[in-house]
């Protein structure tokens, strides 16, 4: 039993489907763990949202098969399609689809099952809903309606949770405030997330693996770490070709000097601007490769607040000519750094080489 008593299945989503939509032909197989966030990546028109709508069962494969929790949604060949409200899926798409002639009580309880009733008030709160549920849609905001429909959704009691685009359309402050309720969401609701976007910031802050999509097929699957780190997928990654995406946890805050002080999980330390989340909160940083200088040792003055203590993994060509890219080891996780190659020849740089890697604390990117 988790934080708002859903109960997630054991196993994850399986799909294996063809599917042609006009001269787009979808072809894809991809795994989705009953666990975590899994983030469905890619440019518009790669195939994201027709992937979601399969896996929803509001439209039919051409040929292939869907599984979610061991049963069977979709077998083409057997002729077996469940249809969407027997999926126990729940959607939310770009637009809330709020029902505009119920309070947001109303939509919020509409189609709620008995586990939903018990974890009423968890959800409430978690999402920030206490104060508008005497409100009608058409007087919330693009987030707040967004929320609305969240917690609509998970009071279904879902199998799995799919979230299509859910920060289009809304200005930068409010995709930070629903960013910080997904971010709750997924620690606090133990079921699995598809998250479809074409945003690497919102990624970053909430995926916990990354499917890769490219003109209707996956080019990559895994954990969103692993795939950033990969040079091979540079090229096809966007946004993503410039990050690292580093796990670490709030410590304290040095409010006198609006930083907050953070713990990675082999015990280093990182210094960044202060974040409003509480002791224990585990965060997802933004470490973009050009802000990452290379030491051989640890400097006696610098400016530099955050220096790991870290390994040369490999390094590699990114095809300018006058620049490489190192990946680093640092306890468990990757972190990617691009210095010019006359530096790598006068530092004497190898695979392999222990070095201690600077960070400025005004580098991470915490918008998001």
């Amino acid at each position: 039993m988790d934080a708002v008593g859903l109960q997630p299945d054991d196993t994850g989503v399986e799909l294996d489907v063809r599917k042609r939509l006009g001269d787009f032909r979808l072809a894809t197989s991809l795994a989705i763990p009953a666990r975590g966030v899994t983030a469905l990546f890619g440019a518009s028109g790669s195939g994201k949202t027709s992937l979601l709508r399969l896996i929803a069962g509001l439209d039919r494969p051409d040929a292939g098969t869907i599984r979610i929790g061991g049963d069977i949604l979709t077998d083409t060949a057997r002729g077996h399609f469940v249809p969407p409200h027997r999926r126990g899926l729940g959607v939310v798409f770009q637009e809330a689809r709020l029902f505009p002639h119920y309070r947001v009580r109303g939509n919020l309880t509409y189609g709620m099952r008995a586990a939903g009733r018990r974890c009423f008030d968890d959800i409430v709160a978690l999402l920030g809903l206490d104060n508008l549920l005497a409100r009608f849609p058409a007087t919330l905001s693009g987030g707040e309606a967004r929320r609305v429909a969240i917690g609509r959704a998970l009071l279904t009691e879902p199998r799995l949770l799919l979230l299509d685009e859910p920060l289009t359309g809304l200005d930068e402050a409010r995709k930070r405030e629903m960013l910080r309720y997904i971010g709750r969401l997924v620690r606090e609701v133990d079921i699995p997330v598809a998250y479809v976007s074409h945003e690497p910031g919102e990624i970053a802050a909430v995926a916990d693996r990354l499917v890769l999509i490219e003109n209707g097929g996956v080019l990559a699957q895994g954990p969103l770490d692993e795939l950033l780190a990969r040079f091979d997928l540079t090229p096809h990654l966007g946004g993503f070709d410039a990050v690292s995406v580093l796990a670490a946890t709030v410590e304290r805050h040095e409010t006198d000097y609006a930083l907050t002080d953070l713990a990675l999980a082999d015990g280093q330390r990182l210094t960044v601007p202060a974040v409003d989340e509480p002791a224990g909160t585990t965060l997802r940083l933004r470490v973009p490769v050009r802000d990452v200088a290379l030491a051989l040792s640890d400097p006696a003055a610098t400016s530099y607040r955050n220096r790991l203590h870290a390994t040369i993994e490999r390094i590699g060509e990114i095809g300018t000519g006058s620049a490489v890219e190192l990946r680093l080891r640092v306890g468990g996780q990757a972190l990617r750094a691009r210095l010019t190659r006359k530096s790598l020849a006068e530092m004497d740089l190898r695979e392999g080489m222990p070095v201690v890697a600077l960070i400025r604390t005004v580098a991470f990117d915490m918008r998001l």
